[in-house]
């Protein structure tokens, strides 16, 4: 196996060479950064990550644990925490629960058996599973991110979720929608419990009641929003608008407005939380209330790495703001 002073050797250059072109730590010209590259992929060198590892005294390898990446949201998520790790030098170890709790548990242990120095985790079950999750990590640091309730042990970074719910009902009841229907998510979740509360209130904030009959819950999964959205649609008293918690819920109902010939948003409005690539490709294109997902990653990975560099005290919250993008999806109900 090649090692630093077989590379520095092949490119005629310092082994300090090596290692400040292969960290990015330091200024080296063009030319020699070439030769070392060069000698690099002729040796097929890789750098040990064990002898990284001891040098900083802590693992180079971090946990990332997200319960599904065909979601755009953890999908990009996933992107950008890869790319602060990378910069940092460390390794991500990707885990999947699949919106499954129980595997949350055999992803942390994986990650500890890897010894990873930390992992971030965007929890998928109820808010009262967290509080003491701390505890039962050992020395590996836990960050929480995305359905992260405020009582835990441990640092979160979500979103405002009461406030993106509260402006997509203002922007709705503000264009005359008075026959609002929710798609919510499971009710056990805190992130859908904010969303469909803070909802809820903001509607009644106008005198509006949000009939039972117009409560139907996707899952957070475009499938189940599929059927419910169908049921929704197919009444006598069909909505003018439906706001939607997440973006996969807003494909199945997108898919059964579709189905339903109607159109949107002469027949019926929408609104959902969530933007992702395809919402301005829709026809027409979705209004939505965006995640900050850029600076939620972000701020997960720098409290995760503070952390990890053994900063202390009490477990930190960050609460980012939403932001409403208008499109065409929702526009006052029809006379």
């Amino acid at each position: 196996m090649s090692t630093m002073k077989d590379v520095a050797r092949k490119a005629g250059v310092s082994i300090a060479t090596v290692s400040a072109v292969l960290a990015n730590s330091a200024y080296v010209s063009p030319e020699l950064r070439k030769r070392v590259e060069r000698a690099v992929n002729e040796l097929g060198y890789a750098r040990n990550a064990m002898a990284r590892s001891l040098k900083r005294g802590h693992s180079s390898l971090i946990g990332l644990v997200v319960p599904d990446i065909t979601n755009p949201y953890f999908t990009s998520f996933v992107d950008h925490v890869q790319k602060a790790a990378d910069a940092a030098g460390y390794t991500v170890l990707l885990g999947l629960t699949d919106n499954n709790a129980e595997r949350e548990g055999a992803a942390l242990s994986l990650m500890r058996s890897h010894q990873a120095a930390g992992t971030i985790l965007c929890p998928t079950g109820a808010g009262d599973a967290y509080t003491q999750i701390g505890a039962g990590t050992g020395s590996m640091k836990i960050v929480l991110a995305d359905n992260a309730p405020d009582n835990t042990d441990v640092d979160t970074v979500v979103m405002d979720n009461r406030l993106a719910a509260e402006v997509a009902a203002r922007h709705m009841l503000g264009l005359g929608h008075r026959k609002i229907a929710v798609m919510s998510g499971p009710s056990y979740q805190f992130v859908a419990q904010c969303r469909h509360e803070a909802f809820v209130e903001a509607l009644a904030a106008k005198s509006v009641t949000l009939a039972a009959d117009r409560v139907a819950r996707g899952g957070f999964r475009e499938a189940e929003a599929y059927v419910a959205a169908l049921a929704l649609l197919r009444g006598r008293d069909r909505p003018t608008a439906i706001f939607v918690a997440n973006n996969l819920m807003l494909i199945g109902v997108m898919r059964a407005t579709t189905e339903l010939a109607l159109r949107v948003p002469d027949d019926v409005s929408v609104v959902s939380i969530d933007d992702f690539a395809w919402a301005a490709a829709f026809q027409p294109a979705l209004t939505v209330v965006r995640q900050p997902i850029e600076d939620m990653a972000l701020n997960a990975f720098d409290l995760l790495q503070r952390r990890i560099a053994g900063e202390t005290g009490p477990a930190e919250r960050l609460v980012l703001p939403p932001q409403l993008v208008v499109r065409q999806s929702c526009g006052k109900p029809a006379a």
